[in-house]
């Protein structure tokens, strides 16, 4: 819990500075926060030294997770930015396959300090690549004024940006569908269907593979179609999917395959909902891309991990409180999409320059 809701807030502080310092600067702090959270949790000595530099560690996790998308709109729009935002998406499905993967192996070789010390290391090795990979991406003609009211009037330009805001609740309820997932699938798989820890493994790797595999897509989808048309296309199938999940458990079947062919239909679509929303709301945004990048990731950890810590509340052991959310989720971001897109025609968008 500490480590989410650093990971959350922090956001907030780094986007605002990468416009004004630009973006190396904060991620060598980022990471540099992580390092030190890191080792500290590796090396405390009890449970509350612990839970503070999870806190600290997560104050620096959230920098790279926020600002590649700030990085990848100072370059690139439309279908080239969409491409680059489901490479991105293409680490967020992999990783929860990933970790407890490398997690079981790394503990083999040590106990449960051995992971941070693990961790370290790749922090080492993400600022090196920042160091001497990473090109700066904001010039110092572009960036903004270095003060707290500037920081604060760049958040409440957002706020009242509708298309912005709403574009990131699309998004927002999107990932809360595959948090909610993440949070509370491995209870329901193992406790209710009685799948073993290996089956759920399958199981969950095969929706992630969803989800990644037609994110790949985004790219060649937003050229061809434009990005309104395929964020409407892409929230139509991944509502259409959920509700008709949801009818079909309300229907009385109950079955592990049932639910996975339709998690695995609408984890596809929303492979195509992330990307594309992301770039959509982030395209008018060029002078606070970090800013904005920060809005819609704390946004989007917030929603979600309370919609995962609701359908862990009114558990009953059963998939009814997850399906309800799914549903609950999807017909959220239908109604933003209508309110959100109403005045488009999906005609294919045209490229602009990225600032």
């Amino acid at each position: 819990m500490a480590f989410m809701l650093a990971f959350a807030v922090g956001q907030l502080v780094y986007g605002p500075l990468s416009d004004m310092f630009g973006r190396k600067p904060p991620l060598y702090a980022g990471i540099g926060v992580f390092l030190i959270g890191t080792v500290g949790a590796g090396l405390a000595p009890s449970i509350e030294w612990l839970v503070f530099f999870r806190f600290v560690q997560g104050m620096g996790a959230c920098a790279p997770m926020s600002l590649p998308r700030a990085i990848v709109r100072d370059n690139y729009t439309g279908a080239p930015a969409a491409q680059l935002m489901s490479l991105i998406m293409l680490v967020f499905s992999v990783s929860p396959i990933l970790a407890p993967l490398s997690g079981s192996f790394v503990i083999q070789f040590g106990d449960w300090r051995t992971l941070f010390y693990v961790m370290a290391a790749t922090g080492v090795l993400g600022l090196l690549l920042v160091a001497f990979v990473l090109k700066e991406t904001r010039p110092k003609s572009a960036r903004t004024g270095s003060t707290l009211s500037s920081a604060l009037g760049s958040y409440w330009q957002l706020l009242r940006d509708w298309k912005f805001m709403g574009l990131t609740l699309i998004g927002t309820f999107g990932m809360s569908s595959f948090m909610a997932f993440l949070g509370n699938s491995s209870f329901i798989y193992i406790n209710h269907y009685g799948l073993t820890p290996t089956q759920y493994s399958i199981a969950f790797s095969v929706n992630a593979v969803s989800f990644f595999a037609v994110s790949q897509a985004t790219g060649y989808l937003v050229g061809r179609f434009g990005l309104n048309r395929v964020v409407r296309i892409a929230v139509g199938g991944y509502v259409a999917s959920m509700i008709a999940l949801l009818a079909v458990y309300l229907a009385g079947v109950d079955s592990v395959w049932v639910l996975g062919a339709f998690m695995f239909v609408a984890f596809g679509f929303l492979g195509l909902v992330l990307p594309s929303t992301s770039v959509l709301a982030m395209e008018e945004q060029g002078e606070i891309a970090g800013s904005a990048s920060a809005l819609m990731g704390t946004v989007q950890m917030v929603v979600a991990s309370v919609v995962m810590g609701i359908v862990g509340a009114f558990s009953d052991g059963t998939a009814r409180p997850m399906v309800i959310a799914f549903a609950a989720c999807a017909l959220a971001a239908l109604a933003i999409t209508l309110a959100t897109l109403r005045g488009g025609n999906g005609e294919r968008m045209l490229e602009v320059p990225a600032e």
